[in-house]
């Protein structure tokens, strides 16, 4: 019988491999045989994770439901499947289930200075230094996550608005909030204030992300570049 000898996936060209794959291209972009190739890690010395899971699955009609409902003992009659491996498989098909019976998450609605202060005056309020923040949103004013930009001094030097930049794109954000509290808790914004605004609003402009408002955080009150006419 002649041998052949089959590339492991590490010999696979990069952008063929599973884990660089969903790197690079998102989950979605991968099958089902390789996103569970990811989980089992390796495969057997007659054929890859990906040819395995492919034949697994196509003993289960290629349905992952089916596939959940195999036990530890039958996962581990394939060669190259040991415990471990089973286990794994399972717990995943277990977290698919309990996914689809999950309530998606709603996103927060950040359409306006009083929901961007009462959604950053829990985090702010007994601060001693000075924090800036940036909330990241989509089209309809819905958070899709908040990130820390600066710790003890809100200037032009202390936060890079490149990051903020960067961040928003890899999010797909289309709209972005600045905020930032002052532990004196006098509202009025400073010069620096004022000049980040500036910087931040024409970084927004020339990559089309619509800069919503700055909103200076105190404890009982806030200040709203928007609301002032001055975005």
């Amino acid at each position: 019988m002649k041998e052949t000898n089959k590339l492991s996936i590490n010999q696979w060209a990069e952008e063929d491999r599973p884990r660089e794959k969903l790197r690079d291209l998102g989950a979605e972009a991968l099958s089902d045989s390789e996103l569970l190739a990811i989980l089992i890690g390796s495969g057997s010395t007659r054929e890859s994770a990906v040819e395995l899971m492919k034949r697994v699955l196509a003993d289960c009609q290629n349905n992952l439901n089916t596939l959940g409902k195999k036990s530890i003992r039958e996962l581990c009659e394939y060669n190259g499947i040991g415990e471990a491996k089973a286990i794994s498989i399972l717990a995943a098909c277990e977290l698919g289930k309990r996914r689809q019976r999950e309530k998606a998450e709603e996103r927060k609605q950040m359409g306006s200075a009083p929901d961007i202060y009462e959604y950053m005056r829990t985090r702010m309020q007994d601060l001693d230094v000075e924090e800036a923040w940036v909330l990241l949103m989509n089209q309809n004013f819905r958070l899709i996550k908040p990130m820390k930009i600066s710790h003890g001094g809100i200037t032009e030097t202390a936060v890079d608005v490149r990051v903020i930049i960067k961040e928003a794109i890899l999010a797909n954000a289309t709209v972005l909030a600045l905020c930032h509290n002052h532990p004196s808790n006098n509202p009025h914004p400073s010069r620096d204030d004022d000049r980040l605004t500036e910087r931040v609003k024409k970084a927004c402009d020339t990559m089309r992300i619509h800069f919503l408002d700055h909103v200076i955080v105190c404890d009982g009150l806030y200040f709203s570049y928007h609301e002032h006419g001055k975005l």
